[in-house]
């Protein structure tokens, strides 16, 4: 494993998100209800910046067509989105958060 230190633990509020890119990967790193979750940037639906959605509870929407998908399993809650988003680890450690992107 190949883990990047990426934000402070006070860097986001829940509900809020921030771009990353370890290892080149576009990426969020979301801060839901749970803790600290990544996920691709772009939907699996359409190439489209998730970036420009909203967090609810421990899901992301997709503000282009209103899929949601759990931040956890990557999994799509409701149609037009069926395919799944890639997940990555994440970790908290001595006031950082970590990400996993290989």
């Amino acid at each position: 494993m190949a883990w990047t230190a990426v934000a402070g633990v006070d860097e986001l509020g829940v509900g809020q998100m921030k771009r990353i890119s370890p290892a080149g990967r576009a990426l969020l790193l979301v801060h839901a209800e749970g803790g600290y979750y990544c996920v691709d940037e772009l939907c699996s639906h359409e190439d489209y910046s998730l970036w420009f959605g909203c967090v609810k509870g421990r899901a992301i929407k997709c503000s282009l067509h209103g899929s949601y998908f759990d931040l956890a399993s990557g999994k799509p809650l409701n149609e037009p989105a069926d395919c799944p988003l890639a997940t990555f680890p994440t970790k908290v450690e001595g006031g950082r958060v970590w990400v996993d992107a290989d």
